[in-house]
């Protein structure tokens, strides 16, 4: 079967594992995988496409640990204010801490001296309240380790410059 091309703005924070990933999936209909995947499923191109467009939030931990949940209610301006407050931290030169989505996504810096900066994020998946199961999966906390400050900068602007 011929992969799927998925666009759509996405941060990554780390290199690797771990990471930490703030996305919105974009799927072409017009793309011919997804045009033979839906084919194959008996439905149209833009039925398979679905509900493309929600933010996701991924995290990855080195022991295996992770989650992984959508956050609907996320609109492309909070995530572009969010970009724009972690590059005013980043070039702020002190401890930061950030939150997007009611503490869904929370980030901590802290200075590491030579232009780098130590990066931990608290993920706390988000739940429907009309789900009809609710998963338990509490807080994951995700040590992303010592980041070069002028890479990190360099992710979140190109970040933003997608959503404009």
């Amino acid at each position: 079967m011929s992969p799927i091309a998925v666009g759509g703005p996405a941060l990554f924070l780390g290199a690797d594992t771990p990471c930490v990933a703030l996305l919105r999936p974009e799927l072409d209909p017009t793309d011919p995988g997804l045009v033979l995947a839906a084919r194959q499923a008996g439905v149209t191109p833009e039925a398979f496409a679905g509900g493309h467009g929600v933010w996701e939030v991924v995290a990855d931990r080195t022991d295996g640990e992770g989650r992984g949940f959508e956050l609907p209610e996320l609109a492309d301006a909070d995530a572009a204010a969010f970009a724009d407050a972690l590059l005013a931290a980043l070039d702020g030169g002190e401890d930061f801490e950030l939150s997007l989505a009611v503490d869904a996504l929370t980030v901590t810096g802290r200075t590491a001296g030579d232009d780098r900066v130590s990066l931990a994020v608290r993920v706390v998946p988000q739940v429907a309240a009309e789900a009809a199961e609710v998963q338990e999966t509490g807080p994951l906390d995700v040590e992303l380790g010592t980041l070069p400050v002028a890479e990190l900068r360099e992710d979140v602007a190109a970040f933003r410059e997608d959503l404009a």
